[in-house]
């Protein structure tokens, strides 16, 4: 028998989170979609659940391994992903599944000691990689030469705001060349498009224009792949920040292609998890040879400029409250959106 639930309540819910238990995993609160087989008991025998495009809580139980429940499962997981317009998918596991994982389809990305990521493209992440060296070599490719101090800051732009925008200029100040990723997660209020738009414009007059270098992360950096927990936070602000992940990906890959010995964040006053991220930020990259810079937020009459407030403003119409808080050619875009939204 099959179970599906978007995602599971209740009773359900209860069997499943114990379940996971006994198979030494936990159910993650972002959980989109789960399938469950059955034994004719009604007691889960296998199961794998979605979250966004990522792949994950998939387990057998020891008395139904070798029956092929993994493959049932995972093919129905990817088949609902399809449907819903996700091609491109993650997955977590044990390192111990490497083998079994890519037979099915999925490739390496890394692997730490307590997890193996990987993704249904085989040459998905080299690409990525391969993609930042080019877009350096295009935009600023003094970045690349010997001796020189890179920096680099990942953001969400959710919208930029002007705090983002001296985030920029004094991460500028402590560093030749500086990497500015911008997440791709499509789950924010304003697209990836639009807040890479509005990033471009924000910094488009900015002194040292020429030596800011932009990204995205395509999945890659602080997403629902690598840092779940970012995408609820707002639910589970005393949550630990679980990034190792994400940070080894960045000292391990990123960080040596291109030279990135600096990184920044802003301070964060609102978010605990945010905080946190920062604080593991700051222990495990200099381990790696990357300084870690927090620098004070803006403020903006008394108050830390939040894209938070901006969000506020900016749903209930409120474009004089913009002004303060966002440079005024986002402050443009923003009004351009607004009437789109409002036609």
């Amino acid at each position: 028998m099959k179970s599906i639930g978007n995602p599971f309540t209740g009773t359900q819910l209860k069997q499943l989170q114990d379940f996971l238990h006994r198979m030494g995993l936990q159910y993650d609160e972002g959980i989109e979609y789960t399938v469950c087989l059955l034994d004719e008991q009604g007691n889960i025998q296998a199961t794998g659940s979605l979250d966004h495009n990522v792949l994950k809580c998939i387990a057998v139980a020891p008395e139904a391994q070798g029956e092929g429940l993994t493959a049932t499962v995972l093919s129905d997981l990817i088949q609902y992903a399809f449907d819903q317009g996700q091609t491109r998918l993650f997955l977590y596991t044990k390192p111990r599944n490497r083998e079994y994982f890519g037979a099915l389809g999925f490739y390496e990305i890394l692997c730490t000691d307590r997890v193996l990521f990987m993704e249904n493209r085989q040459h998905g992440f080299a690409s990525w990689l391969a993609l930042l060296k080019e877009e350096t070599i295009r935009q600023a490719p003094a970045a690349l030469e010997p001796r020189k101090k890179i920096g680099a800051a990942v953001m969400t732009c959710n919208p930029f705001t002007n705090g983002h925008r001296y985030l920029i200029e004094q991460s500028l100040g402590l560093c030749d060349f500086l990497h500015v990723f911008l997440l791709s997660d499509s789950r924010f209020e304003f697209s990836p498009e639009e807040r890479m738009d509005m990033l471009e414009t924000g910094i488009q007059d900015l002194p040292g224009r020429e030596r800011i270098i932009l990204h995205t992360t395509q999945d890659y950096l602080i997403s629902a792949a690598t840092f779940p927990t970012y995408f609820f936070k707002d639910r589970e602000e005393g949550q630990h920040a679980d990034c190792e992940l994400d940070l080894q990906i960045f000292w391990e890959k990123v960080a040596p292609l291109l030279h990135i010995t600096l990184r920044t964040a802003g301070s964060e006053p609102f978010s605990e998890l945010t905080a946190d991220y920062n604080r593991q930020m700051q222990a495990i990259l200099p381990q790696h040879g990357i300084a870690v810079r927090i620098i004070p937020r803006a403020a903006c009459h008394d108050r830390a400029i939040s894209a938070t407030d901006v969000r506020k403003a900016f749903a209930a119409g409120n474009l004089e409250g913009l002004q303060d808080l966002v440079p005024a050619a986002v402050c443009q875009k923003l009004e351009q959106l607004l009437k789109k939204k409002t036609d």
